[in-house]
């Protein structure tokens, strides 16, 4: 241990200080590190990373598996350096776990701490206090800026906006910003005695406050095991953030002893010195009259750059866009980020507009930006409330908007980039490249709980009206993300969807959509069923055959259905490398989504259930199964290699676009 550590160690007594980490003998992973000052860094500007720094050895709780917890008590000083005042990921933990390093934990939202299998797991044994930075709606997140108590899970048992209460006379509550970059002390406290834990935060000059951030009743001797290791946790995911820990103490049965604050190490500056080359400049002992002459050359030349560079950057605002400001990009940096939208920066081209790959200059952030024309203001301050309602959406398996911006007649927006491009490249233009069928499964799992979040899960009914192939982006690990909500329309909880003109992809739109122009979250459903045959068959939901003739992936599919081998219909890329029972399942609840009658199909909970093997799929009827909302019992199949002759006007008109 440095000289600025103190440890003290008995039988059912851990005390330890440190005041700065310079040769103390942390158990450190990931890319925590100990810098060359004694600062504890446990993240850098590195996205999708995570770090763990633990006190080396276990340390006794109780004193046997049913004998109740001690009581302890620990503080620690902790800073958030993010380069982006509005933005931070995704913040940091101290955690009490059966393990050091925390096995199986993944970085962004989970902290390192836990993943999409275990978290909120029983058996984890796990109690964290997290310094949030990042709201995750489907952990009940209350805001980006909270602290929370954790047992087991992301789920906070409570939590509370960052802040604190004033011991002077005016007291009350006064906020704090987890990501100003200043340093704050945070103490934990729990009495084995009143089985009670206490969390209180403040800034580092002003001292203990006398009333607590959070107080949680809860005994954590069924939690807890015997012998347990205690650290911090941190992690960052699209947005980056330096976390840094200059002191810490904890104590068994007793006050963590407190930290002299004078002695510990001074945290890196949050912006670089002023570059004073400039004006060395005015020193260089030239005639005043040259001197003169030169000033007054760079003043024209600089009004005239100012000019015409804000000309160049100049964007649209208007004041009711002041409530979407933490969301709305400056042009310049979109500019600069796609190197001045160049061509070979373009990821794709749709009817929209094209979309564009780049960097953001200040936080080396990865994104893709999509370019939209617009030729009239009307409307324009609706959809951009739609956008900010997007900007909310958080999870999992969809691509996250992260903001927009206004420029003349176009619209630009901001996505997270995925770098593996959008599943349908891999189903039907990358034929030397194929998912296989546990790769498939998983995305169409992914697509379907994203799907379950916009329809009944958020803040407000989402139906997105567009779910198709093209639209499933895939991240670096080939998870599924949704994306392109362009064409996505909101309404509350309980209400009716209001009528629209009618959008989307033939082969996907559903036929009461057709009809009556109201999209709901059926339509949705309907046009995901044409997904799942799309993804199992690796075939398009209508694929021409001459210049009159069609071939409807439904009508193949219920062909070979009642022939009583479904089977035959799977994609025969995936070769025999796939599990007979799920493909199955896949084209059976493919024909149960594409019912014509919407009450017939399932909800999107009920898919997952049918997914996750969760509850028992019924039998398909024999009737109310279509090609494109044709109803009609199986009677006059198609097999997979003829084409289908569209039989009713409805179809026809779907197939031409005129609906």
């Amino acid at each position: 241990l440095s000289m600025n550590s103190i440890l003290f160690v008995s039988s059912e007594d851990t005390s330890f200080t440190y005041l700065g980490f310079q040769s103390a003998n942390l158990s450190l992973d990931g890319i925590a590190d100990i810098t060359s000052t004694g600062l504890l860094k446990l993240t850098n500007d590195t996205k999708q990373q995570m770090g763990h720094a633990f006190y080396p050895n276990p340390i006794t709780f109780k004193n046997s598996s049913n004998g109740a917890v001690f009581s302890f008590s620990t503080t620690f000083v902790f800073a958030i350096l993010s380069g982006d005042v509005h933005r931070s990921g995704h913040g940091l933990a101290f955690v009490i776990a059966p393990t050091r390093g925390l096995p199986g934990g993944i970085p962004a939202q989970f902290l390192g701490i836990f993943n999409t299998t275990n978290n909120g797991n029983p058996k984890n044994q796990v109690v964290a206090i997290e310094l949030d930075t990042f709201r995750s709606v489907e952990y009940n997140d209350i805001n980006d800026n909270h602290v929370g108590i954790d047992i087991n899970g992301l789920k906070s048992e409570k939590s509370a906006s960052a802040g604190y209460y004033a011991d002077d006379n005016n007291g009350g509550f006064r906020n704090l910003s987890l990501i100003s970059g200043e340093q704050m002390q945070v103490w934990v406290e729990y009495d084995g005695v009143e089985k009670q834990i206490n969390v209180t935060l403040a800034p580092l000059d002003v001292g203990k406050p006398k009333i607590p951030l959070l107080s949680l009743s809860c005994d954590l001797s069924p939690i807890i095991k015997d012998n347990m290791y205690v650290g911090f946790s941190s992690s960052t995911g699209m947005f980056l953030a330096n976390h840094y820990a200059p002191g810490w103490s904890f104590k068994m049965n007793g006050q963590a002893p407190e930290l002299l604050l004078s002695q510990l190490p001074k945290l890196p500056p949050k912006l670089g010195g002023l570059d004073i080359e400039r004006s060395k400049f005015l020193t260089i002992g030239l005639p005043v009259i040259i001197v003169s002459l030169v000033l007054v050359a760079i003043s024209i030349s600089g009004v005239v750059y100012v000019i015409r560079r804000k000309r160049k950057f100049e964007e649209l605002l208007e004041d009711w866009e002041l409530d979407y400001g933490p969301q709305r990009f400056k042009y310049k940096d979109l500019f600069v980020a796609t190197k001045g939208f160049k061509e070979n920066e373009v990821l794709g081209r749709g009817g929209f507009g094209k979309v564009y790959r780049g960097v953001l200059p200040t936080s080396k952030i990865e994104i893709a930006v999509k370019r939209v024309s617009h030729e009239s203001r009307q409307g324009m301050k609706e959809f951009v409330a739609e956008i900010a309602s997007l900007g909310r959406l958080r999870h999992r398996n969809l691509v996250p908007l992260l903001g927009y911006c206004r420029r003349k007649r176009e619209l630009l927006l901001v996505y997270d980039y995925m770098p593996n491009g959008s599943l349908d490249k891999y189903l039907f233009h990358q034929p030397t490249v194929t998912l296989c069928w546990s790769q498939r499964f998983r995305v169409i799992k992914g697509v379907a709980s994203g799907l379950l979040y916009l329809h009944e899960e958020w803040e407000q009914v989402v139906v997105h009206r567009d779910v198709k192939a093209s639209n499933i982006m895939l991240d670096g690990e080939l998870n599924a993300r949704l994306g392109d909500f362009g064409l996505a329309r909101f309404y509350d909880h309980g209400s009716d969807p209001q009528t629209t003109l009618v959008a989307g992809t033939i082969g996907y739109i559903a036929p009461e959509f057709a009809r009556s122009g109201k999209a709901t979250t059926s339509t949705d459903v309907f046009a995901f069923g044409a997904f799942l045959l799309e993804v199992a068959c690796g075939r398009r939901p209508i694929e021409p055959r001459g210049p009159t003739e069609n071939i409807i992936l439904v009508d193949c599919l219920l062909y070979h259905w009642n022939r009583g081998e479904i089977l035959e219909a799977r994609d025969p890329n995936l070769g025999t490398d796939y599990v007979a029972e799920e493909v199955e399942l896949v084209l059976k609840l493919g024909l149960l989504c594409s019912n014509s009658e919407p009450a017939a199909r399932p909800s999107m909970r009920e898919v997952v259930q049918f997914l996750e093997r969760g509850v028992h799929f019924p039998e398909l009827p024999s009737v109310g199964l279509c090609a494109s909302g044709l109803t009609f019992a199986v009677s006059s199949p198609a097999p997979m290699d003829n084409a289908f002759t569209p039989l009713s006007s409805v179809t026809d008109s779907l197939l031409s676009g005129s609906l």
